[in-house]
């Protein structure tokens, strides 16, 4: 038998031969070793590992093979929240993006440009490597918290159980997607077929439930691949001054980097590659991609852009490509009520699959976009998934037309109440929409309830869509202020309700006055007043009455408030009815207060921090409402803009950057004296 000393040599000789041949096949596409080579020295290393556990190590290529069934998967918290993406359906919405960043930071993109890189339909996976050997992988969840899928990350041919090369950070991030080639798909979906199981409906949706196997052998006998794209530190930076040089790192370090990326100086070459991949490059791919992602190449930039409140990045976004058509007959156009008034008609149409998923409605936009489509009802239509999630109709196949469509107009007056429709305008000045006026339609009533109780404004637990609809039919609420007047008594005769769930609804109303004023401004929804600018408003004024005292340029002098929206809000405390909701609200117990309010001359007005490291009793959410409520705000990235830079322990590069930068650095006793005033 080999003695341990030199079976320990021998093991350790292995893994590194075998990683290496790893990504020279997934990663640099040279491989060095055949496939026959490489199962002889991965069944040496087995027998070697059996027969010594104690070799047995996290990265060893052996552990891909899947490990013991699990019962559930536990939860992880990603180190830094993953975003979303806006979308760019055209050239024309990619050119709008590159005017929203210039009025940010002018033309100083022009430096680097912008990254490029395919979109790959797959699972957004993130990966925490601890010293360059993989220690947790998780599935994107909800973008702050996901599941821990790390034995069936193990599994997944091209992602390195321990990083390449060096210069790799103690603790990272790496984000990506897992994904299924067209030929792996379709030899799966051939082996479940003759095995009398059904096929998968597209590779997306295989991955995606690959990974979440509580068997991980079945995740390790599928074919699945990786791509990243991204890396995160703990503090929110990022292993590389621009997008690209992040890239080329990980590539460095053995992570698979999808091909045809590129560099563009100008939005005419991004717009070009876009072109180009989408009508040359995707036909020639072996895997799916619904488009591209554009990315401002200077991570300083990033920061300096920052985000916005639906929690997607100013500085990227995905340029969509076209996703397949499907025709289908359009039996009627129906017209909606949104909570705001909104008039929106959408398509009724007969049953079609598009993407993998059955169509039965779709939106329309508003009447201008049904008149310049020229869509009428009855018509056989073009029917698409936006970024193929929100269906919607292209246009009609007039060679198919028999004479018998009927044209459509918008109706002038609401369906639901029949008051007088309105002309709208959007957030930029454009006249594009019609809304209903009457703030007691029930169509109204109903979208303004369900949003009023969302997650985002009151959260009321147990207020779900039918449980408003069943109150408004009952008669036993008219407007928010009647929610919090039910009694049990009022809810237990309704079908559905017994007394504990009638007790438990009465309970979570009551609770949800306890909500901020932040809350309760984005619940009663306010024309274009998003969570966010509640958020900014709230905070700026402190309470309902000082905020409904404010002329409309006090509200619009409010960092991150525009003028739309000053409008909007100005005229919406205006309104008699508006004013009486929220005078029952207040009387009813409701916060009129934002406990996080902004102090009007804070000690911080104006400043830009940077929190880095790990501070002795603040976590870093304290430390951001600490700095905000003085007046602060808060980036993750060092400039020259930064103001002062918060150091705690394994602080890293930010600190080595402030100190080059000449930017003062302060502990979280000198960031109390700054916010307290107290600051020699």
């Amino acid at each position: 038998m080999t003695a341990p000393s030199a079976a320990t040599r021998r093991a350790a000789e292995l893994r590194e031969t075998l990683s290496r041949a790893l990504v020279e096949y997934y990663v640099l596409d040279r491989p060095s070793l055949s496939d026959q080579d490489y199962d002889r020295l991965f069944r040496e290393l087995q027998q070697l590992e059996e027969a010594h556990p104690a070799l047995r190590t996290a990265d060893s290529p052996t552990q891909r093979v899947g490990a013991p069934v699990q019962s559930a998967f536990q939860t992880h918290r990603h180190l830094v929240r993953m975003l979303s993406l806006d979308n760019a359906m055209d050239d024309a919405e990619l050119a709008g993006f590159e005017e929203a960043i210039g009025r940010v930071v002018g033309d100083d993109v022009r430096a680097q440009g912008y990254t490029v890189e395919l979109k790959i339909d797959g699972a957004a996976v993130a990966l925490t490597y601890r010293d360059g050997v993989l220690e947790r992988g998780a599935t994107r969840g909800d973008g702050t918290t996901g599941e821990d899928v790390t034995v069936n990350i193990r599994t997944v041919q091209g992602i390195p159980l321990r990083l390449q090369g060096t210069g790799h950070p103690p603790l990272l991030e790496v984000r990506g997607e897992v994904y299924l080639s067209f030929a792996g798909f379709e030899a799966m979906n051939a082996a479940r077929v003759a095995a009398g199981e059904p096929p998968f409906v597209n590779p997306r949706n295989a991955a995606a439930g690959s990974l979440r196997q509580l068997d991980p052998g079945i995740t390790a006998s599928r074919p699945l691949r990786f791509f990243g794209y991204a890396a995160v530190l703990p503090d929110g930076g990022a292993p590389a001054p621009t997008q690209w040089a992040l890239l080329e790192r990980l590539a460095g370090w053995g992570v698979p980097v999808a091909p045809h990326r590129r560099q563009c100086r100008t939005m005419a070459e991004v717009t070009a590659w876009a072109h180009e991949v989408e009508h040359t490059v995707r036909g020639q791919l072996g895997f799916a991609i619904d488009g591209g992602v554009v990315k401002v190449n200077d991570i300083a930039l990033q920061e300096e852009l920052g985000i916005r409140s639906d929690r997607t990045p100013r500085w990227a976004i995905a340029r969509k490509f076209a996703p397949d058509l499907a025709v289908t007959r359009l039996k009627e156009i129906a017209v909606s009520v949104g909570r705001t008034g909104a008039l929106t008609p959408y398509a009724v149409l007969e049953p079609v699959e598009v993407g993998g998923a059955t169509v039965t409605y779709a939106t329309l936009h508003n009447a201008d976009q049904v008149a310049a489509k020229d869509l009428r009802e009855g018509d056989w239509v073009q029917v698409v998934r936006a970024g193929d999630v929100i269906p919607y109709v292209v246009g009609p196949v007039p060679e198919r037309r028999t004479g018998h469509e009927r044209r459509w107009h918008m109706p002038a007056h609401c369906p639901r109440c029949g008051a007088e429709a309105v002309r709208d305008r959007d957030e930029a000045g454009e006249s594009v929409a019609l809304y209903c006026p009457n703030v007691a339609c029930p169509g109204r009533q109903l979208e303004g309830l369900v949003h009023f109780a969302s997650k985002g404004a009151l959260d009321i637990d147990g207020l779900s869509y039918a449980r408003i609809q069943q109150l408004l039919d009952a008669g036993l609420v008219r407007d928010a202020a009647d929610l919090y007047d039910l009694t049990a008594s009022q809810l237990v005769p309704l079908e559905r309700f017994a007394e504990k769930s009638a007790e438990n609804l009465v309970a979570a109303i009551a609770a949800s006055k306890a909500r901020p004023l932040s809350r309760l401004l984005f619940g009663v929804g306010i024309r274009h007043v998003g969570a966010q600018a509640a958020q900014l408003l709230a905070r700026h004024f402190g309470s309902l009455a000082a905020l409904m005292a404010a002329a409309p340029e006090q509200l619009g002098a409010v960092r991150g408030i525009g003028a739309i929206i000053a409008e909007s809000v100005a005229a919406y405390f205006a309104d008699p009815g508006a004013r009486a909701l929220l005078a029952r609200l207040g009387e009813r117990g409701l916060t009129l207060e934002e406990p996080d309010a902004v102090e009007a001359h804070g000690a911080l007005s104006g400043q830009t921090v940077v929190l880095t490291g790990t501070l002795p009793t603040l976590s870093r959410d304290e430390a951001t409402a600490l700095v905000e409520q003085a007046g602060g705000r808060v980036t993750s990235s060092v400039s020259r803009k930064t103001s002062f830079v918060v150091a705690g322990e394994e602080a890293g590069s930010k600190l080595e950057k402030a100190r080059a930068l000449g930017i003062a650095v302060v502990d979280e006793a000198g960031l109390r004296a700054r916010v307290a005033g107290t600051a020699p």
